[in-house]
């Protein structure tokens, strides 16, 4: 064995020159390509395979990686930019009967129609709330839109509404709170309910 050592370190030897030259160029020829990934594909047994005793190579470029785009969250609208019959019954109207109770006041009956506004006559919007032993109020919109037009009209029980009153004209935004408070204050003002 020693010999056989011996024969294959001797730098004369023909097949160690072949080897180390075989070497250098294919590491020669791995530096010169792109950077890309070398993907050696394997068949179903984990050996390569050997189509003209070579196997196939297959490259991918590090730079096609597909760019991940995260959506946007989607803004929440605000409840007074809802459509008009979702902001009354959805919110508006489930508002004002919590503020007319929180003051142990009882709604016997309240709802949005398309019908004829008080004492004008003129068809429109129109959210008629009744209190039980306490009063009625109409709040009228001119449009299906809370910034249009509006108006209210207030009786006590049993009777009509005899005057009825531009409602929020000077206001540019119109908000839930702003609405129901104007509504207590119109209420409290007529001395219809207590204190706000």
């Amino acid at each position: 064995m020693e010999f056989f050592m011996a024969e294959n370190l001797d730098p004369n030897n023909k097949a160690n020159h072949e080897i180390s030259d075989d070497t250098i160029k294919s590491n020669a020829e791995e530096l010169k390509q792109p950077k890309s990934e070398k993907v050696v594909i394997m068949n179903e047994n984990n050996v390569k395979s050997q189509n003209n005793s070579a196997p196939e190579i297959e490259l991918k470029n590090e730079n096609n990686t597909p760019v991940k785009t995260t959506p946007k969250p989607k803004k929440e609208l605000p409840i007074e930019k809802k459509p008009f019959q979702e902001f009354i019954n959805m919110h508006l109207i489930p508002a004002l009967k919590e503020e007319i109770d929180q003051r142990g006041l009882e709604v016997n009956n309240i709802n949005l129609e398309n019908t004829n506004r008080p004492i004008a006559g003129d068809k429109c919007w129109v959210i008629n709330c009744d209190i039980k032993d306490t009063c009625s109020f109409w709040l009228s919109f001119e449009k299906e839109d809370i910034s249009s037009l509006k108006s209210i009209s207030l009786s006590k029980p049993n009777q009509k509404p005899s005057i009825i009153e531009s409602f929020l004209i000077d206001e540019k935004r119109i908000t839930l709170k702003l609405i129901i408070s104007r509504v207590l204050q119109r209420l409290n003002g007529q001395k219809l309910i207590g204190v706000n």
